[in-house]
């Protein structure tokens, strides 16, 4: 038998302990030496150097090591300190994310209750929470954190919020019964309170069942400790690209030493020529572009209400299949709030948003005032009276001080224009009955200025209904018949229907002579008011956002540890929950494997009454299905799914400091919308980064395919080893930056995610990279081909013409990867970074060109108006060769 289902006696039994005295210090010390402390373990840890020396395992890393080797061979020595620069720079970037990231389970560990009051031979003293033992007797009231697990044994109106858990911030009465359901998920656990979880009213004592990673806490760190995180697409994708261009630059240069070698040419100047190939194979500047394009992102993103905390997360959420998202305060409001209120058998429907009192309230679709209503007005009246809440303004925002329920009340009361100060004036409060878990209700005794005394009582609907002897109908008082509360229940169960929470509100006059009553005495024969429904409404603009992201194909997913039927109005309302779709909740969950989950998540879109371990076998599933998968969260207990998911996505007000650091992502707004805007953000990035690698490796094909083919025509070098390297590292990179600072296009939100596997040159990007890299080639060799054809004996002049073609060709190429399709399919000046990056590279250009202290540099000499010609007009070829043929075929 488990500890919430066994009775008092039976818990003191089990835990060998006394609940009169506590444990003797003798007994601390043994159990201390049979439990351990009461501590979460941390897993072996990395040391900081060998965390910084693997951030240089990255193939692409390795690539770029091996373009310094052979920079270096070829004395290109500030080319080598360039390139070993951006590598030291991005592993510092990298080491310093995983040591943030790895601060997720200190965060945790510093939720413990630093000091606890604790029973020890009959005395209550304050200790060290580590030093709690199972079988402890703990006391605790409101403003207090548990130190540990315990089954509560003492209840005073207890309440406890247990948001870092569940998700859900509305706190739980807990008491001190046995509970009959024998797996019940932790928000069901009304007579245990859990480590790392706040007292917000009342007080309770409690016997410890369990501590360190025992507890429901530790049982979260270790998950977190063995959830893995996932390689970015972005990192597979570069990794992918590393080896394809280490290979092809080791292969050219074994091809052009051989060919040089049999046609005649020195084998020293064919091993610098090969080199020289080598490099340009490899995109140096890539990885430094990839990171500039990324940060620029992640500044755009901090705009619209996100921090980026893990670089290629940017890129990530952009190929996101599937969002899971938390469901209170992501897609609601986290702000409870009256919609509806019934009495009499009239009902009121009254809008607004969260915590500001203002609002209309309607009855049969027609605006009312509340003041012309009897019924209606004594409702929010006594509603307002019974209360502890406050609305405090912070940042010209109403936030509340007090229980999430009652602030709903209070805020209703607001609405029709009732002032709690102004009330005070006219009621006075002689005693109250507070709150208590067993009975269900609260109660105040008031008096008004006339001297007549009431009784307001609030609380659950059937337990106040059990209570009273007369309802108010009509605005007249009369008896509580069989029919009357077959009506109220009828109201009641349509408000539920609805997944409203329903709090109905009572009074009683006290006509006797004395006043003082007992809490026995006060608590019945009421008169029956209303009822008025709440429940946490959905943000307005998540509605939309969840549409447009099943037109970009990505299914969203609530998961909540909220109840099914309010899961499930909610998900309704935003359009989550379909015909088609099925809600699955923590019970059903338990008895499934991933394997088994796996068959039905694609057509679960509600997942409710949930646990941690619940969520980290959805993401599994879904990533199991072949899904890049953005989690969401805000409490502890979504700290492992969101670590184990492809991109895990907090909460910026609500969030623990463990859902933050185990994120990639941080939503600062706490809003759903956001994400739509990140994953728009995120399309974007990637689209701009396949942009500058279409242009990067398309330049460097035709550099390639220039020397290749001379050296098989035997002719001498088109371009020398300095002018490769300045267009690689200069004339490329500018263009490039540009690109991924590029506007997205107009269908970036209406095509479904990209496949986990795509490869890099998917959807025709490798056929455009030879395409255009062999027309560059072929045109720069005709331009050598044709001036040192014309006179052989200025070879140096036909070296210039030819790199001044291969320059100006790139830079005319580089508005056709602006898009997919044509050059002609999008205002060329409609990036106005791309222009001036062009006009920036074609003045350096012509500064090498005509500058005389760098000519003998760069191998250059003036190049003659009347070549210029022949240089734009062959220049022109590649792009507008390949625009004609897409508009034949589209006139087709």
């Amino acid at each position: 038998m488990k500890f919430h289902e066994m009775k008092i006696e039976q818990v003191e039994k089990a835990l060998e302990t006394d609940f009169s005295s506590g444990l003797s210090q003798e007994e601390v010390k043994k159990r201390i030496d049979q439990y351990g402390l009461n501590e979460l373990e941390e897993g072996e840890k990395q040391s900081a150097l060998l965390l910084f020396f693997s951030q240089f395992k990255d193939f692409m890393v390795l690539v770029l090591l091996a373009a310094t080797l052979i920079s270096g061979l070829l004395g290109e020595y500030i080319d080598a300190i360039a390139i070993i620069a951006i590598v030291i720079i991005n592993g510092f970037l990298g080491f310093f994310q995983e040591r943030r990231a790895e601060k997720s389970l200190q965060a945790l560990k510093e939720l413990s209750a630093p000091q606890v009051s604790a029973l020890r031979d009959g005395q209550w003293i304050k200790i060290p929470s580590k030093e709690i033992v199972v079988g402890d007797i703990l006391k605790f009231s409101s403003g207090d954190r548990i130190g540990a697990d315990v089954r509560v044994i003492e209840s005073k109106s207890l309440e406890i919020e247990e948001s870092a858990l569940t998700g859900e911030s509305v706190p739980v009465a807990k008491h001190i019964d046995s509970l009959t359901n024998p797996n019940p998920g932790i928000g069901d656990m009304e007579n245990i309170a859990f480590m790392g979880t706040m007292v917000t009213r009342g007080s309770g004592i409690g016997v410890v069942m369990a501590t360190g990673m025992k507890t429901a806490m530790g049982q979260i760190a270790d998950l977190l400790q063995s959830a893995q995180s996932q390689d970015t697409p972005l990192q597979r994708r570069l990794e992918q690209l590393g080896k394809i261009l280490i290979t092809v630059a080791l292969l050219l240069t074994v091809l052009v030493v051989v060919v040089g070698v049999l046609r005649g040419h020195d084998l020293y100047e064919m091993f610098l020529a090969g080199v020289s190939l080598a490099v340009a194979a490899i995109p140096e500047g890539l990885p430094a572009i990839v990171t500039v394009a990324l940060s620029l992102g992640v500044q755009k993103m901090i705009r619209q209400n996100a921090i980026v905390r893990k670089l290629p997360a940017v890129e990530t959420l952009g190929c996101a299949s599937v969002i899971c998202s938390d469901k209170t305060g992501t897609m609601t409001q986290n702000k409870m709030t009256v919609t509806h209120l019934w009495s009499g058998g009239q009902t009121w429907t009254v809008d607004g948003v969260g915590y500001e009192p203002q609002g209309n309230f309607y009855r049969d679709d027609r605006t009312v005032k509340p003041k012309d209503e009897k019924a209606l007005q004594q409702m929010l009246i006594f509603g307002m009276l019974c209360n502890h809440s406050d609305l405090v303004i912070k940042d010209d925002e109403f936030t509340l001080d007090g229980d999430p329920t009652e602030g709903a009340l209070l805020v209703s009361a607001m609405k029709a224009g009732f002032e709690r100060t102004k009330l005070l004036d006219e009621f006075t409060i002689v005693n109250e009955f507070p709150f208590d878990s067993a009975r269900k209700m609260m109660s105040v005794h008031v008096k008004d200025k006339q001297g007549r005394h009431f009784i307001i009582t609030k609380g659950a609907p059937d337990v106040i209904l059990g209570i009273s002897e007369s309802i108010l109908w009509d605005g007249r008082t009369q008896y509580l018949n069989r029919d009357s509360q077959d009506k109220v229940q009828d109201a009641i169960n349509g408000l539920a229907s609805q997944a409203l929470r329903t709090i109905a509100i009572a009074f009683k006059p006290i006509y006797t002579n004395t006043v003082i009553l007992s809490e026995q005495e006060a608590e019945k024969q009421l008169t029956f008011i209303g009822v008025q429904g709440m429940i946490d409404p959905p943000r307005p603009e998540v509605k939309d956002a969840v549409k447009e992201c099943k037109e970009a194909g990505i299914k969203t997913v609530m998961i909540t540890g909220d109840h099914v039927i309010t899961a499930k109005a909610i998900a309704s309302q935003l359009g989550i929950l379909t015909k088609k779709s099925k809600v699955l909740d923590g019970k059903a969950l338990s008895n499934m494997s991933v394997e088994e989950l796996e068959e039905i998540v694609d057509d679960v879109s509600v997942f409710a009454r949930v646990s941690p371990e619940h969520k980290l076998k959805i993401v599994k599933a879904l990533q199991n299905r072949g899904h890049i998968v953005a989690m969401t969260g805000d409490g502890v207990n979504d700290a492992p799914a969101i670590k184990a998911a492809d991109i895990g996505v907090s909460m910026g007000i609500t969030g623990t400091d463990v859902a933050k650091e185990a994120s990639a992502l941080i939503l600062l707004d706490d809003n759903f919308a956001t994400i739509k805007a990140a994953i728009k953000e995120g399309r974007n990035i990637y689209e701009n980064i396949r942009k500058f690698v279409r242009y990067l490796l398309a330049s460097n094909v035709g550099e390639i395919l220039v020397m290749l083919f001379a050296m098989i025509l035997a002719l001498p070098l088109p371009l020398v080893p300095i002018q490769i390297l300045w267009v690689n590292l200069v004339t490329d990179g500018l263009p490039a930056m540009a690109l991924g600072l590029d506007r997205p296009e107009e269908n970036v939100m209406k095509r479904n995610p990209r496949s986990p596997n795509e490869g890099v040159f998917s959807r025709g990007l490798g056929w455009k990279v030879v395409s255009r890299g062999f027309l560059i080639g072929i045109v720069t060799l005709l331009a050598f081909m044709i001036v040192y054809g014309n006179n052989p004996s200025q070879l140096q002049y036909a070296q210039t013409v030819a790199f001044a073609t291969l320059v100006m060709a790139q830079l005319i190429h580089v508005f056709d990867c602006r898009s997919e399709k044509s050059v002609l399919s999008r205002n060329p000046f409609g990036n106005p970074y791309l222009v001036w990056a062009v006009i920036s590279s074609l003045l350096l250009m012509l500064v090498v060109i005509y500058y005389p202290p760098l000519q003998p540099i760069f191998h250059t000499l003036p190049i003659l108006a009347k070549d210029w010609l022949l240089i734009v007009g062959l220049s022109s070829i590649p792009t507008f060769l390949l625009a004609g043929t897409f508009l034949l075929r589209k006139t087709k």
